[in-house]
């Protein structure tokens, strides 16, 4: 049966309110880069990553790494902070540093991923493939929900999670090392209308 991560681990993707949750360690292809999102190379980035992945996915699917196993490609993700201190309103998107990444398989493994990026760069050309990585990462307790609506918009929905954040007494800590949040992309930004953008926002916290 195939693995479907919408209906698989719904609870963990598709918060519709402010949700508290512990996440497991999971792995990713991971690639870090720093500017504002909407300029080319934060695409060239992106694209790094997606052929490593569909690589991995065929070879499970042919059985070539064990018993055949069948997914949908995880949502791309990324973690995000700034080099100037900038936040909301004041937000400048020049100074952002990101790692974005895409969630594997807990069956695959770091030399899988080693022989799965020697295969797609035989074929295919990146400028950023030498810079993928394979990390495995356990977020641990998080708060989380979707935003709805263009990017822009989304220190409102932060701004829900914050008034959680002091209800439970808890406080926002970085996230893969000193990232402030994560963010994952639930529609795809090049084929869907800025309001209708579901973007799952999240924090990593703990108790005061």
């Amino acid at each position: 049966m195939k693995h479907e991560w919408r209906k698989a681990e719904k609870d963990w993707y598709l918060s519709k309110q402010p949700t508290l949750l512990t996440l497991p360690a999971l792995n990713f292809i991971t690639i870090e880069g720093q500017g504002d999102p909407n300029q080319p190379d934060f695409g060239e980035h992106v694209a790094a990553l997606y052929p490593v992945a569909y690589q991995l996915r065929m070879a499970l699917k042919r059985g070539e790494l064990g018993e055949p196993y069948e997914y949908t490609v995880y949502p791309l993700e990324g973690v995000w902070t700034t080099t100037d201190g900038s936040r909301g309103a004041d937000l400048n998107k020049a100074a952002l540093k990101y790692k974005i990444m895409l969630r594997q398989p807990d069956r695959l493994t770091a030399t899988d991923f080693d022989q799965a990026l020697a295969t797609v760069q035989a074929k295919k050309t990146n400028p950023y493939f030498d810079q993928l990585t394979w990390e495995t990462y356990a977020e641990g307790q998080v708060l989380q929900t979707i935003h709805q609506g263009p990017f822009d918009d989304e220190p409102a929905t932060f701004a829900q999670l914050q008034t959680v954040v002091t209800e439970q007494n808890l406080q926002v800590i970085p996230t893969m090392g000193d990232y402030w949040h994560r963010e994952i992309y639930l529609t795809d930004a090049r084929r869907t209308a800025p309001e209708r953008a579901k973007t799952l926002l999240r924090y990593r916290v703990q108790p005061k």
